[in-house]
C-alpha cells in the first residue's frame, strides 16, 4: 500500500512519535510525504520515504495529484485545527480528492490509530482489489 504522510508544523512531532510507535506496520508499505515531514520521520525511524516538496511549496499538491491518479491508498494528514493556514483551500481539495477516490484519511491521531490497526489486520486489503498494484 502507498501511504502518504502530511503534518502541519504544530503536529510534526506527533507524526514522528506516531511513526516511531508504528514503525513495524509502516515498514511493510511504501511511504510518501511532504518534504519536512518526510525528512523528520525518516531521520527518526530509518524508514525509506519518498519526499516531495514541503507543504507550503506545493508538496501537498504533489500528493493531491497522486491521490487524483488513485496512486495513494491511505493518507495520514495531521492537521492543526487551531491556526489558519494560507494554503487551506489546497487542503480542502486534498480532502475532497480522498472522498472522490474513497481513500481512507486520518486528520488526527485518534483516527490514525484506528486506521493503522485496520491496516495491520488487513482491513484495507480491498484497496488492492479495487486498485491492483501496477508493475
Amino acid at each position: 500500500m502507498n501511504i502518504a504522510l502530511i503534518a502541519h508544523d504544530a503536529k510534526k512531532e506527533l507524526m514522528v512519535q506516531f511513526c516511531i510507535a508504528y514503525c513495524p506496520v509502516l515498514s511493510q508499505h511504501n511511504l510518501l510525504a511532504t518534504g519536512t515531514t518526510g525528512k523528520l520521520v525518516s531521520e527518526a525511524t530509518g524508514l525509506p520515504i519518498q519526499c516531495f516538496l514541503s507543504g507550503v511549496h506545493g508538496g501537498d499538491q504533489q500528493i493531491a495529484a497522486r491521490i487524483a491518479c488513485n496512486e495513494i491508498d491511505l493518507l495520514l494528514f495531521f492537521r492543526d485545527p487551531i491556526s489558519a493556514k494560507p494554503h487551506e483551500p489546497n487542503e480542502m481539495n486534498l480532502l475532497r480528492l480522498c472522498d472522490v477516490r474513497n481513500i481512507p484519511i486520518a486528520t488526527n491521531i485518534a483516527t490514525a490509530e484506528v486506521l493503522i490497526h485496520g491496516l495491520e489486520r488487513g482491513d484495507l486489503e480491498w484497496r488492492n482489489i479495487v486498485n491492483p498494484p501496477q508493475h
